[in-house]
């Protein structure tokens, strides 16, 4: 793996750790592919740091858990927005 690789991917997780930030809002941060984001820490995490790598699992797990609630929050205000 070539180390800029191996720095993003350990920059990202440190970031989704820290704000336990969507893929989405990573990939917006860093300036990478949702695709990108979600392949460095499903696929190349683990082979860098198997610990640290569950415990952004256990994060991307929980919003995707909660992702049809931010959508619905999401949809709500647009159509309160639109009656106003």
């Amino acid at each position: 793996m070539q180390e800029y690789i191996r720095k993003r991917v350990l920059d990202i997780s440190s970031y989704i750790l820290e704000s336990k930030a969507t893929v989405r809002q990573a990939a917006a941060v860093f300036g990478v592919s949702k695709s990108t984001v979600h392949k460095d820490m499903t696929e190349r995490l683990p082979g860098i740091n198997k610990k640290l790598a569950l415990k952004i699992k256990g994060i991307l797990e929980f919003n995707k858990a909660e992702r049809h609630l931010r959508g619905g929050e999401a949809t709500r205000r647009k159509y309160q927005d639109m009656m106003e």
